[in-house]
């Protein structure tokens, strides 16, 4: 089951690629920084999972404005995530993650692994995650596998982030009784 709202984000470290840049990342440097929209996908080089990245791609500033990176996750090796770029997608501008050793970590740590139970074992699900910088879960949607999450309604999530909280009244100061 997937971690839920409110929940605190598991930290990891796992090799990446942005462009054709190798690195590590970290989720809590990233954090750090801002709020994370981190994206499961499962499998490089399907039509669901190009399309979704490539959109992403596009908005990407947008988010960046809104104080929020996006980090995408899945159990390809960087060596699909470059090939994938450089044949299918384009140059991808936030971080591709590779959850592929130990395989799969990640996704189990936040409860989106398919495991041997499911169709397609060994992959994760299509799943969303807005992470607020100081860590807790604010959004969270799992997907069917060949629908894509819509990067605009993510991104109004994200913004909700933004917006002032409302201030609780104070205890027994309501409107004078007439």
């Amino acid at each position: 089951m997937a971690l839920p709202v409110g929940a605190t984000a598991p930290d990891f470290e796992v090799q990446a690629v942005t462009g054709t840049y190798r690195h590590s990342v970290r989720l809590s440097e990233f954090l750090r920084r801002g709020h994370v929209v981190l994206l499961f996908h499962p499998a490089d080089w399907t039509p669901t999972c190009t399309d979704e990245i490539i959109h992403f791609n596009q908005l990407r500033q947008q988010f960046l404005a809104q104080g929020a990176e996006l980090l995408d996750i899945s159990v390809d090796s960087v060596y699909s995530h470059i090939g994938w770029q450089e044949y299918q997608i384009g140059t991808v501008e936030f971080p591709l993650c590779s959850d592929f050793f130990p395989h799969g970590a990640v996704a189990e740590a936040y409860g989106v692994l398919r495991r041997d139970e499911h169709p397609l074992a060994g992959i994760s699900e299509r799943a969303v995650f807005v992470i607020e910088q100081g860590g807790r879960i604010a959004f969270r949607e799992i997907y069917p596998l060949d629908i894509a999450p819509k990067a605009e309604a993510v991104l109004a999530e994200v913004k909700k982030l933004s917006m002032p909280k409302p201030e609780p009244e104070a205890a027994g100061l309501g409107a004078a009784a007439n």
